[in-house]
Order: C-alpha cells, then structure tokens, then sequence
C-alpha cells in the first residue's frame, strides 16, 4: 500500500444545514433539496444518489417548499416571493413578489399549466405558468388564517388548503369554498391552542388526507365534508404527507423522527372494500421529518438531522440489489477543501466565510502506525469574510499559497497573500478582467502563474497571474455548443491539459499550448464524481457516480489497456455496492503506478501493477494480508488497497513532501452540534 507521513485534520468544523423542503422529479428521476441555508441541491436517483448540482444560498433566503413543473423548479419563503431557478447557471432565473406575506407552501396542477401558493395573509393565489416566466391570475376566496398546506385534486378542478384548525376545499372555477373540514385539537390540549394542519393531499376519488400538529393522519371524504378515519400517530407534530403515484400508499413524516407508511388495503381478505391501514414505520432520522416525497420502489426524507434518506420498499424488488440498498446523503459530493501542496496550507469553505490554516508538524522519526508528537501545531492563518448576503459557491488557494480566490453567484474575487516570518498580509486584485464576474469551479495551474474559472455555457476562462494582477488569455468553449454547469476543473502538472465535466456527464480535453479543443471522452451514462490528470503518463483518471473507473489517454484520445482490462474483467462486488461516491482523485510521487481515490468512509490506493480482485477474493484485506507469510500474501493481492482507518473523510491528498493529509469530520460531533430532538419516553424512565 505504500508508507506515508499522514497529517490528520480534525479543526475543519463543516456542519451541515437541516432540509426544509423536497421535490421529486418523476420525468428526469431527479431529487430537488432544500435546505434551511437558503440552498438547493439536484440528485439523481439513478446511480446511487448522486449530487449532481448546487445553488448556492444567501443569508435572507428561507426555501419553505419547492416545486417542479417539467425541468422547471420553483421555490417560495418567507420572503413573500416566488423563485424560479436557472438550473444552467445555478442561481435564481428570476423572482416575482405574490404580494401575500410569507409563502409557505406551493404546487402545480397535474396539468402543468398553473401554479398555487398559500400565503401567510389567508390567500391561495394562482399563476400563470407561461415559456420564460409565471403571471398572476388571479386570487381565490381569501379566508382568515395562514395557508400551510395546498393540494390540487387531479383533475386540476379543485384544491384543498390546510390551515388553523381546518381544511378548505375550493373550487378553481369559481375560487369560492364548497367545503370546510373542522380539524379537533389533540387531546387535553390548552383551548386556545391552535390545531395546525401541515400537509394535505387530494386523491383522485375526491378523498383528501390531512397530517396536523395533534398527531394525527385524518381521512376525509370530500364530497360530504365528513371525517372518514382517524390515525393517531404520534403525540408529536405530524409534518409532511406524500402521495404514491397509484394513490394506494401515503407516507407520513413526525417529529419524533419516525416514517409511518399507510397502505390502500381490503380490510377482510376477499373483499372489495378498501380503507387506509397503517403498515409500516421506519426509524432512520433522529429529528424532525421535515420532507418527503415516495417514488414507485422507495420513500425519500429528510429533516433536521440533516440527512437525505432513501428508503427502499423492499416488496418492490425482486432480488436484493443495489437497488434495494438504504441509501443516506450526509456530506456534500464536492470539495469543500482546497490543498496548497507546495505551502503546506489548508482553504476550508464555508457558507459565508473561508478559513485557510497552516499545518503542523511531527517529529521525523517514528515508527510504522504510530502517533508522532507534534512539533509545531496547527495555525489559522487567516479568516475570510465573503460580501454580501450571497453564499460562497466554489473557493481555491494556489499550490504556492499566494493567491486566494472565491465566487459567489454574482462575483469573483481574487487576493494576493504575502507573508513574512509570523504575519501574514492580504490584497485584494482591483481590476479582474470582465469575463471573471463568477464561477462554477475555480482552479490553479500547478506552478501557480494561470488561474482557470467555469463559468456559463460549459466555457473556462484562463487568466494568467503576476505580482502586479492578472489577464485574461483564452476562453475554451466545447464543441457541441453544450450548456450545461461545469461541475470539475483539473489541470495536468505539466501544464499542458485541462479536463472539465459537465452535469451532462462531458469530459472535454482542452490544450493549454495550443489553446484549442483536443478531444472529447466518450461519454459514460453516470455523472463524473472525480478526475485528475497523471503526472507522468498524462492519463484522464476518472471516477464515475456508480463506482466505475476508467483511464483515458489524452495523448492516445482513447481507453488505456488497464482501462479496457477493467470493464472486461468487471470490478469487486464490494466496491460498486458502496454508496458513497469517490471525491477526489491523487497520484503517489514516489509510484506512478499508485492512483490514490477516497469516497466518504475509506480511502484506497489503486495499485496498477497488481491483478484485479476476482469475484472470489477478499476485498477488504488489509490486515488478513499483514498476518500471512510473506509468499501467501503475495500471491492473495490485488490492485485495491482499503484503508478505513479514519472518521469520515472530507479530504484526501498528497503534499509536495510525499506526506497525505487526511481531513476527517466526526458524525457525533456534527449530531452533538443539532438542537436537541423531541423528548420520547423510554423503558424505565
């Protein structure tokens, strides 16, 4: 596996924001999250839950629900205003006020021709949904008390509305109210507490499902106005509701954390009557279930606990499969963690400030698999504020260490850094070239003298740097014209390549001496999750979203033969099965044939020069190997080499001195830092 000096770094405090709000996509199988930082997050269910996209947030944007109407997602907060994202660019598209207070929920008709949305003001107001923008309609009847909860009956004709203490069925036609549900209070609660109703959906067969704050799921028929059953679920809140497409499951999220599922079922074996019964609950959140949504074979949630849960229904799987396996998002699938290799210098991103730390040292001596003493500690060297509410969307510090440079949705900004024995000073470059107003992705060429910026359109602008500022010298655009974010930038040691992916699972191949397009990797149907050019053999590594693994020869524009031996031979059962994607991609200095990889619970090194493990090998086989003879240990190993010796991984990556600095991050810490959840009584207590 090769022996390194390992730097571990626990001082990044990431900690991730709680969802709000989530939104499933049945057309394209894609995923829309919100959090309660204001940001959104595109997965795609298709390969292993994949974090295909991010927009940033700002620090006054509150996402209260989200929406898709085809390829077109919208948001409302409580803001008072509508958004409707570039899903291209990464940022709002544009913004409408509904003139109604805080929206706290919207939806579109099954048609796809309107949009509702509940405001604070009592008001269910409709708009327009038109090519390149939405209008106002008009408003329905305005009643007393906040809207919480919308639902639209599938014929498009009706829309029932939760609010305090009742439910409102109003007819779309005449925007007049034909019935109104009565909601009781939880038992023993205070009078003048107010009963609210979080969710509600409209079936087909004109009944209608309400969750509410006394912890109860209520059937309703909505031609009569009657309460048909009532579930008591909790003795918490039950929070969000939502609907299987065949209307015959309903999942419903509380606060204890718990899933509860209701299926459409015959009561009495035989029989045509049919009535929701309650299955099945399932425990994966420690908070709030804040969100939900159910596809065909799985239930998506997520709450304050922070994690994005895929939920298999496992009677909708014939074998056990990938497919069937309890998927969890917890940390993001990009770099948060920028390396000045030659410095010795750490960037750590965060929403709204950057912080870049110096690393410590050990002693030179030590032996294999012990904790040297530290010589000189970790220093913060620096900490950065961005402007402005908007987020930080992508960050970077130059291999030297003295250039730092950021992006927001609306502006770039670039800064020199100097230091001098202890202290350490920071300029601002004034005058950036035009085209630099923002960026995907942001890189440094490896003697630090270029900076390369993704910006729209899949282009990248390369602008070279001196003592004095910076200019702009080319603009590489790919060929077929796509328009897609740039989502990775990686250029080669020598200076001689660059490689960008796009979300449409692009890898374009660009010369930096020529300044022209090279050539275009076939495209694999699962999106890049890493990639990095060899330092000697100018080889495109790259690591898709469903664990497969390819090697491109740039100067070839084609497979390599360990490539092509790869996807004949297949890869280890155990390696695809993993559920988080690889992050980032590194090369060993002191074996070319070392190609370093790590996802978020292990880190491996890819030995070229070794077979491939068959089906039949012991994947994980570090310390089996380590107490065989030294003749059997040759003959049991293969090319992957596991490590999961680390909490979870943030970082991976080899310093100009041949040492690996590991940046960790606890999940106790992350869970000790939420608030604390709703009290639950225990056996014995």
């Amino acid at each position: 596996m090769g022996e390194f000096k390992v730097h571990r770094v626990r001082f990044f405090d990431y900690m991730p924001s709680g969802i709000r709000a989530i939104a499933f996509n049945r057309q394209t199988e894609r995923i829309a999250v919100a959090r309660v930082d204001g940001s959104v997050e595109i997965f795609t269910i298709l390969y292993n839950l994949f974090q295909e996209k991010v927009i940033p947030g700002k620090e006054q944007r509150s996402i209260e629900a989200l929406c898709w109407v085809g390829e077109r997602l919208f948001s409302v907060g409580l803001s008072g205003e509508i958004i409707e994202f570039d899903l291209h660019n990464l940022r709002p598209r544009f913004t409408i006020d509904a003139y109604g207070g805080p929206i706290w929920t919207i939806t579109a008709n099954p048609q796809g021709t309107h949009l509702a949305v509940g405001c604070e003001d009592g008001t269910v107001k409709l708009f327009e949904i038109l090519e390149d923008k939405i209008q106002f309609e008009r408003n329905l009847d305005r009643k007393k008390g906040r809207i919480l909860s919308l639902s639209w009956h599938p014929s498009g004709t009706k829309i029932a509305a939760g609010m305090m203490d009742m439910i409102r069925v109003f007819d779309v036609k005449t925007g007049h109210a034909i019935h109104r549900l009565l909601v009781d209070k939880a038992a023993g609660a205070p009078r003048d507490q107010e009963c609210v109703v979080w969710s509600v959906v409209y079936l087909s067969n004109d009944t209608v499902i309400s969750g509410d704050s006394s912890g109860k799921v209520k059937v309703w028929d909505a031609l009569t106005g009657t309460l048909i059953k009532n579930h008591d679920v909790t003795k918490w809140d039950v929070l969000a509701l939502s609907l299987s497409q065949d209307e015959t499951s309903l999942v419903a999220g509380t606060s204890e954390g718990t899933v509860v599922q209701f299926q459409f079922l015959s009561s009495v074996l035989g029989k045509e009557d049919k009535e929701w019964v309650r299955t099945r609950t399932f425990k994966n959140h420690t908070h709030d279930v804040r969100a939900l949504a159910e596809m065909d074979t799985a239930i998506i949630s997520g709450g304050l606990d922070t994690q994005l849960v895929v939920r298999p229904l496992l009677e909708k799987h014939d074998v056990k499969s990938q497919a069937s396996a309890l998927r969890k998002a917890q940390f993001p699938h990009r770099r948060l963690v920028s390396c000045a290799k030659k410095a010795q210098l750490l960037l750590f991103q965060y929403p709204s400030h950057l912080e870049l730390w110096r690393l410590g040292e050990g002693e030179e001596e030590g032996t294999p698999g012990e904790k040297v003493p530290v010589r000189r500690i970790p220093e913060k060297l620096l900490q950065l504020k961005a402007k402005g509410e908007e987020h930080i969307f992508c960050s970077a510090v130059s291999p030297c260490g003295e250039w730092l440079v950021y992006s927001t949705t609306s502006s770039l900004r670039l800064y020199k850094l100097q230091y001098e024995n202890n202290n350490i000073s920071i300029t601002k470059v004034s005058k950036l070239p035009k085209v630099l107003r923002w960026a995907h992705q942001l890189c440094f060429s490896a003697d630090s003298s270029q900076l390369f910026a993704a910006s729209g359109r899949s282009s990248v602008h390369m602008v070279s740097l001196n003592p004095e500022g910076c200019k702009h010298k080319h603009t590489f655009k790919p060929k077929n014209g796509s328009t897609q974010p740039i989502h990775l930038l990686t250029v080669s040691e020598n200076g001689l390549w660059l490689a960008t992916a796009n979300s449409d699972c692009e890898v374009h191949i660009y010369s930096l001496s020529t300044l022209k397009s090279h050539c275009t990797v076939p495209v694999y149907r699962s999106g890049v999750s890493a990639m990095a050019i060899h330092p000697t053999k100018n080889n495109l590594f790259i690591a898709h979203a469903d664990q497969q693994v390819f090697e491109f020869s740039i100067e070839l524009e084609q497979y390599t033969d360990w490539s092509r031996k790869v996807q004949r031979e297949g890869l280890h059962l155990k390696w695809l099965e993993r559920d988080t994607p690889i992050m980032n991609v590194t090369f060993n200095p002191r074996n070319p044939d070392h190609i370093i990889l790590h996802d978020m619970y292990m880190f491996c090194v890819l030995d070229q020069s070794l077979p491939l493990p068959d089906k039949k090998s012991q994947f994980f086989n570090q310390l089996t190997l380590k107490s065989l003879p030294e003749q059997e240990r040759k003959t049991r190993c293969h090319a992957f080499k596991v490590c999961k010796l680390f909490q979870p991984l943030m970082c991976v990556d080899v310093l100009e001195d041949h040492s690996l600095v590991v940046v960790e991050r606890s999940l106790l810490d992350i869970v000790a830092k939420l608030p604390a959840p709703v009290k639950q009584k225990k056996f014995a207590t």
